[in-house]
């Protein structure tokens, strides 16, 4: 059984989403969005989110974490400001000794609807159906559970192969 954490990394708000796993069952621990003001500076911006990471990560204690990679947009500022924001988002598992996974947008949609090319309210609504009972907020925190749900899936089969080599 593990904890995994998704990421969904933003500098205005950053959702996040804690699955537990044992093999292909999954139970929501949690959900929520880390806000930033938009009226502060870019540094305090990113310590705020760190410290936020942080704080969850130790209430939480995660197994691994996942973080959606970063697609790159028209507005080089805006792209530049998200990295800065995923930058916080793969840094604040790692400094705690978490394993941290990325993983593209197409990837997440295909593992949780079953292709690249979904919307984003289909990957929404398959979040739902997958973890039923779960009261889930904003879209930031669905599409972080939708992170964790494509780790929970892409690590199941690597420990399948795993143990496949190990009994080889």
């Amino acid at each position: 059984m593990a904890r995994l954490l998704g990421i969904d990394p933003g500098l205005r708000f950053t959702g996040w989403g804690l699955l537990e796993c044992d093999g292909n069952r999954l139970r929501h621990l949690g959900d929520g969005v880390i806000a930033t003001d938009a009226a502060a500076s870019v540094p305090e911006r990113l310590r705020a989110l760190h410290d936020a990471l942080a704080a969850l990560l130790a209430l939480h204690r995660p197994d691994e974490a996942a973080v959606e990679e970063t697609y790159v947009n028209r507005n080089g500022t805006a792209t530049l400001k998200l990295g800065y924001a995923r930058g916080v988002a793969l840094l604040a598992p790692a400094l705690v000794g978490i394993p941290v996974t990325e993983y593209g947008a197409k990837t997440v949609k295909k593992a949780v609807v079953g292709t690249g090319g979904a919307a984003k309210e289909q990957v929404q609504e398959m979040v739902r159906r997958l973890l039923p009972g779960a009261r889930i907020g904003r879209a930031d925190a669905a599409d972080a559970l939708a992170v964790a749900i494509c780790h929970a899936h892409h690590r199941a089969s690597r420990l399948r192969v795993a143990a496949g080599m190990r009994g080889a």
